[in-house]
């Protein structure tokens, strides 16, 4: 698409969100397990928000023609650049795998379509660093998915956090834990027998930037086993939780960290990533932050936050601060009722919204990058066994 015919586009657009009754049309680019799920949430709400599903794109035959059953759309396209050249298109979910956001990303900032990205928002905080400064030239808005951060607990923290209520922040601690022992390995999805590359799936688009290889089913359909597309564990679980704790904290970037764990049970699993895997970071002038996980044992720890005054436990109702002991006599128990919740609609909501109406998103392009280079930090860590540093001026990870 030339910038002419962008920049053309972008007057329709614009008119057609803010004059036709704002309604927004929605075309969803990669329609597997993750995008279905938005589709058919969002599909239940579309008159009362006033959007609609005008377009969808997979590079998989048989996941377009799913995505066009459950939007009941008429436009199906196979690649994604058709699609952000369809004029009938406002605003664009992606929810391809992984090493394919930034591009695709990239392309919908060219084309003007506002877009809620799933998350990791990229693989890498370089790439990440690109389209924040792509959007900061555009008037695009980006929402990432982490759709916990329109729970509103994590907001409501950082006022306790700000106001000194929880004294010096030392230390948060989160988890995000499973158990795939039952069925033998874990995150193998299954494998569609009737996908055949060069007949229904375009394998050479799909791997985009990645190394060049055969077609692969089991990389295909499990994609986050692989370093080529996924950091496993730190790109698609604790993103989602370490995004909240640098909201509810107001953080920047780590200064340090480490990654450490591996293939502790699944050990014959074809995965490359590891199915046990715990990060550490520590944040200039504090706090430390602890991130654990395991796919073969699910028992959760206490997702709280640790100050000298007062410690943080978010519930499922929303959180508690209950006083350290000396602070017992002086400080009473506070409880928080959540408002919001984790939720793809409200996500999408908050989004729409802010085309809308301006406002804030809950978790725009800048909470995003933090949220990558946090988890790409401890991956690094991981995968080279050294200790990791951010580099502040440089804006990028390096050897401590």
């Amino acid at each position: 698409m030339t910038s002419a015919a962008a920049t053309a586009w972008t007057a329709t657009s614009y008119a057609a969100v803010i004059g036709a009754n704002d309604r927004i049309r929605v075309g969803v680019i990669g329609c597997g397990g993750m995008a279905q799920g938005h589709m058919k949430s969002l599909v239940r709400v579309k008159d009362q928000d006033n959007f609609e599903f005008t377009a969808v794109c997979d590079l998989y035959d048989k996941r377009r023609d799913e995505a066009k059953a459950i939007t009941g759309v008429t436009k199906v396209y196979q690649r994604h650049q058709d699609l952000l050249n369809d004029q009938g298109v406002d605003y664009v979910l992606i929810a391809t795998p992984e090493h394919q956001h930034f591009n695709v990303a990239m392309d919908a900032v060219r084309a003007r379509k506002h877009i809620y990205l799933e998350k990791p928002m990229t693989r890498t905080s370089d790439e990440g660093k690109r389209l924040v400064a792509a959007l900061k030239a555009s008037d695009v808005k980006l929402q990432v998915g982490v759709q916990g951060t329109s729970d509103m607990s994590y907001i409501t923290a950082n006022k306790y956090v700000e106001d000194g209520t929880l004294g010096d922040i030392v230390m948060a601690q989160i988890d995000y834990s499973r158990n795939y022992s039952d069925e033998g390995d874990f995150w193998a999805y299954e494998i569609d027998a009737d996908a055949k590359p060069g007949v229904n799936i375009d394998w050479t688009t799909w791997l985009g930037s990645a190394p060049k290889r055969p077609y692969d089913a089991d990389r295909f359909f499990r994609w986050r086993r692989y370093w080529d597309y996924s950091s496993g564990i730190a790109s698609d679980l604790f993103v989602h939780r370490v995004t909240r704790l640098i909201k509810a904290l107001n953080l920047g970037f780590p200064q340090y960290a480490v990654g450490v764990g591996g293939k502790l049970h699944f050990k014959d699993s074809k995965a490359e990533i590891p199915d046990t895997f715990n990060i550490m970071l520590d944040y200039p002038n504090g706090p430390t932050i602890s991130l654990v996980s395991s796919m073969a044992n699910g028992a959760p720890i206490r997702h709280m936050i640790r100050g000298s005054k007062a410690t943080l436990t978010f519930t499922n109702e929303g959180f508690e601060i209950l006083p350290e002991r000396h602070m017992a006599s002086s400080m009473q128990p506070i409880q928080y009722k959540r408002e919001g919740r984790e939720d793809v609609v409200l996500h999408h909501r908050n989004l729409m919204t802010v085309i809308r109406k301006g406002g804030v998103l809950n978790c725009d392009a800048d909470l995003g990058l933090r949220g990558v280079a946090a988890c790409e930090l401890g991956t690094l860590s991981f995968r080279q066994r050294r200790y990791m540093r951010w580099d502040a001026a440089a804006m990028k990870p390096v050897r401590a």
